[in-house]
């Protein structure tokens, strides 16, 4: 099979999970919280969060969930004393944290310039599905100057569905005129992985660069690689 696109997740694939996102979830947690330090531990730990590692557990909300589905879970804890807001406004506020604190520490995996280069001018075409927002996505990536590389952006909020669900890639092959199977899904989690099997990808690519372990995902993944960097092999 002659490869012709790749799905990028975003969040622990084409940026690294914990340096990017620990320090964001601290802070959005306490914002969550009211300043109340013990229950925004709790906040964190009971949805993914390992405390005494200092990481997050593979397929956990924290790791593998949309900011609605973690917002919802979050608010659900979340005394009557500070639980004044409604569900969609806990979304809001939390797509606003995320979008403004992960342009601050969002931190690239190694060589990922590079990699998406080097990519691109092979002709392959490129898209992230993601299950942060759309926004979310250019605040992120912005600073590591390879948006203009991707030839189709899709977060949770962008109308193709969630993960698992096949939508997003669908959309990304009808949009760069691509089947399936000439496409290769590429991502940390097994709801990626999932996404990419649901779809019908000809490829299902695991990486070491987020929260799940090489057990994890060679369960169901094609290959698992350490990160995007061993993409390049494929198309030498």
């Amino acid at each position: 099979m002659e490869y012709k696109a790749i799905v990028f997740d975003k969040d622990g694939t084409l940026i690294d999970f914990n340096s990017t996102w620990l320090p964001v979830y601290h802070y959005a947690a306490l914002e969550f919280a009211g300043n109340n330090v013990d229950l925004a531990h709790e906040m964190l730990g009971r949805f993914g969060y390992d405390h005494s590692n200092q990481c997050f557990l593979g397929g956990s909300l924290l790791a593998a969930g949309n900011n609605h589905e973690i917002a919802r879970a979050w608010s659900e804890l979340l005394p009557d004393e500070i639980d004044s807001r409604n569900l969609d406004e806990y979304s809001r506020l939390l797509n606003q944290i995320f979008q403004q604190q992960v342009a601050l520490s969002a931190s690239a995996v190694p060589q990922l310039k590079e990699t998406v280069s080097r990519l691109k001018d092979m002709g392959i075409k490129l898209g992230v599905a993601t299950s942060d927002s759309y926004a979310g996505i250019q605040n992120s990536l912005q600073s590591f100057d390879i948006l203009s590389s991707f030839d189709f952006l899709c977060g949770y909020d962008s109308g193709h569905g969630i993960k698992p669900e096949a939508g997003m890639v669908l959309a990304f092959c009808e949009s760069v005129s691509v089947t399936p199977e000439q496409t290769i899904v590429v991502g940390d989690n097994r709801h990626d992985i999932e996404m990419g099997r649901n779809a019908g990808a000809g490829l299902c690519i695991g990486v070491l660069t987020g929260t799940s372990t090489r057990e994890e995902l060679e369960s169901l993944a094609d290959i698992v690689y350490e990160d995007v960097r061993e993409l390049l092999q494929i198309f030498s």
